[in-house]
């Protein structure tokens, strides 16, 4: 099977941010269904192999470098599992895109540096010859 061309390559991730524009409303993170126990020695869920009241559920999410959840109503449920959908989907277009870039940017021609004849890819300039310029200089005390 051969490479596709620099130009199929563009087109693909052009495709790609324009579905990646499409996503729409998201966020991160996870939901969850618990159940608790109400501690009230006469209520239902006291009694063995009960699963507890709920289902409650949680939104759960990384922020900051901790833990954040919140409890959402019965009717916030659907529109937060399609926005952490709709996050999948954005994060899985974005490898996406970060793949075909890399493609482009090695099927992508060097261009010459300047004079016909000189390899592309060579600096002119003064070289570093010695490691004393490579040190900082020190400023006056």
């Amino acid at each position: 099977m051969t490479e596709p061309s620099l130009p199929e390559l563009e087109q693909q991730r052009a495709q790609l941010f324009e579905r990646l524009a499409a996503t729409g409303d998201m966020r991160p993170g996870s939901v969850n269904a618990t159940y608790r126990r109400c501690g009230k020695p006469n209520c239902a869920c006291a009694r063995p192999g009960h699963r507890g009241h709920g289902p409650r559920w949680l939104w759960t999410r990384s922020a900051g470098g901790r833990t954040r959840t919140r409890q959402l109503s019965s009717g916030e449920l659907d529109k937060v599992r399609a926005e952490l959908e709709n996050y999948r989907e954005f994060t899985a277009l974005s490898e996406q895109i970060v793949e075909v870039s890399e493609a482009i940017c090695e099927a992508r021609p060097v261009l010459a540096a300047g004079l016909a004849g000189e390899p592309a890819g060579q600096r002119k300039g003064s070289a570093i010859s010695s490691p004393q310029r490579l040190r900082r200089r020190q400023p006056p005390r």
